[in-house]
């Protein structure tokens, strides 16, 4: 269901002209068809050809993970969201065949400027698609009591995706007393925190249920009885080190009104997850995940890792945009601050890797 992409035919078509060589490999997924890149000048090519094809000096640019169950070793120098920086699971081997390829890792991730704040990211769509998500899933627990929660499919557009949020409220509402849920966004000030008070806004949830904390209000550290007494909870921080859990064990078995978690960090396999309730990430076929808790009230917890595409053209444009002008600075990489920094910081992770 990953349907986004890094380079959009717009940009494409900017670096084309700024004078870089862009092929494009062919794909049935991606929101933007083929023709759409073919149109601005981008030769197509069939899909995985990077591995044979590409030439040495080629930059790979994708978006998310490698083809799983493969552990050749990869010769190119690419620019994709690796997973790998953060000790998630998986971390040493991916590093290793780039290792043993002699190639290295740009980072999406780690792309940041002279201030240390990420040049690109779809921060701020994971927090909309995010409160979307989570919304939606507290109005089927309403409207669908004990059923589960059906597959999720992106929508053509933000209006679509607001417009179906605002029937459903205003349904599962009629439901539950005429009244709205509270939603706590933590990182409420950060790009992603910001996207999901936005969605819930735009849905039609009253500012006053809408509660926003971030570093002022855990300063204090976790965990946070708050989060129970919340009807929906939007996770929203960036973890870089370890912190107390937001929530526990023996808080979900208490009394609670919470009822569906939506973790947009999605830090799942990180050993400092601060929602230790769960241990798997959910998927756009199976969005959510029930928690186990000796309260009989249900507790879901959705842990998509690319939540954005739920809004792929929008969250694509937005991104590539933001991303464009440090692509043009790959014609004098070596001058770059920033992709200075992310070639710095490979080979950091690359030696943690083998000590």
């Amino acid at each position: 269901m990953e349907h986004r992409a890094a380079l959009t035919p717009s940009t494409a078509k900017t670096l084309l002209d700024a004078g870089f060589k862009i092929t494009v490999e062919r794909s049935s997924q991606r929101i933007f068809d083929d023709e759409e890149y073919a149109k601005v000048g981008c030769p197509l090519v069939k899909t995985l050809s990077w591995k044979t094809d590409a030439p040495a000096d080629a930059y790979i640019v994708g978006l998310k993970e490698l083809p799983e169950n493969d552990n050749s070793p990869l010769h190119h120098t690419h620019i994709f969201f690796a997973h790998c920086f953060k000790n998630q699971g998986g971390w040493k081997e991916l590093l290793h065949r780039f290792d043993a390829g002699k190639g290295t890792i740009l980072d999406l991730e780690f792309l940041n400027d002279s201030n240390g704040r990420r040049v690109a990211a779809f921060g701020y769509m994971a927090g909309f698609a995010g409160a979307a998500v989570a919304i939606d899933v507290w109005c089927h627990q309403k409207i669908n009591k004990g059923k589960t929660y059906g597959a999720l499919k992106p929508y053509p557009n933000e209006n679509a995706l607001i417009d179906f949020s605002k029937k459903r409220l205003a349904e599962a509402a009629a439901k539950n007393g005429n009244v709205y849920p509270t939603i706590m966004v933590m990182g409420a000030l950060g790009r992603c925190g910001t996207g999901a008070c936005d969605f819930a806004r735009k849905a039609g949830i009253p500012e006053k249920n809408i509660i926003k904390w971030d570093i002022q209000e855990t300063k204090a550290g976790g965990p946070f009885r708050e989060i129970v007494e919340s009807d929906i909870f939007v996770n929203c921080i960036y973890l870089n080190t370890k912190i107390p859990p937001f929530i526990t064990r023996q808080l979900i078995d208490g009394p609670r009104k919470l009822s569906i978690i939506c973790d947009v960090s999605c830090d799942t396999t990180n050993p400092n997850n601060p929602l230790p309730v769960y241990t798997i990430n959910t998927t756009f076929d199976k969005p959510t995940v029930p928690v186990e808790s000796s309260n009989p009230y249900p507790l879901e917890v959705c842990s998509i890792d690319h939540l954005p595409t739920l809004l792929p053209r929008e969250s694509s444009d937005m991104f590539s945009k933001d991303l464009l002008p440090t692509m043009l600075a790959l014609k004098n990489r070596k001058d770059s601050p920033v992709w200075n920094g992310a070639e710095k910081l490979y080979k950091e992770k690359l030696a943690a890797s083998k000590a």
